[in-house]
This record gives C-alpha cells, structure tokens and sequence, in this order.
C-alpha cells in the first residue's frame, strides 16, 4: 500500500478511523444501551413470542456485529479504492 502523498495517507486513516468510531458507536448503543438500559422499555414489545429486549441483549447484539462486519469490508473497500490502495 503506497500513498502518493503524506497528505493523502493521513486522509486515508482519518475517513478509516471515523469509519471504526461510528460502527462501534452503533454496536454500543445496540448492545449496551438496547440489551441494558432501555430491557425494560423495549421488553413492552416481543418479537417471537419473546421480550424484545431479552432478545436484543441474547441475539440482536450478535446479529448487528455480523451485519457492522459485512458494512465494514464494503465501506473499507470503497476507502480503497478512493485513495487507489486497494489490492488486485
């Protein structure tokens, strides 16, 4: 992986960390504010014939890591090719 410049590499990591941020940001509030802090506000709602939030705190957080995963790699991928560092 080579930059054409310093400029552009520092640019690459900043779009790249941002990326990370804002997709951890999202599996927090998922798993931590969904499967805890608001169990008893979503266990109002069953999705299954189970509490929605029981199901957020055993299932929904797995399900979201698996999707931000696959978000991840298409994202990335597209950072790539943006800054022309992508592999053949």
């Amino acid at each position: 992986m080579a930059f054409e410049s310093n400029e552009q590499a520092k640019a690459y990591w900043r779009e790249n960390i941002r990326l990370m941020l804002s997709l951890l940001a999202v599996w927090f509030v998922v798993s931590y504010g969904f499967g805890i802090l608001l169990v008893d506000v979503l266990n109002a709602v069953h999705l299954g014939g189970f509490k929605l939030g029981f199901w957020f705190a055993q299932q929904g957080a797995i399900y979201v890591f698996v999707a931000l995963i696959f978000v991840y790699v298409f994202k990335m991928n597209a950072l790539d090719k943006k800054y022309n560092v992508h592999e053949e």
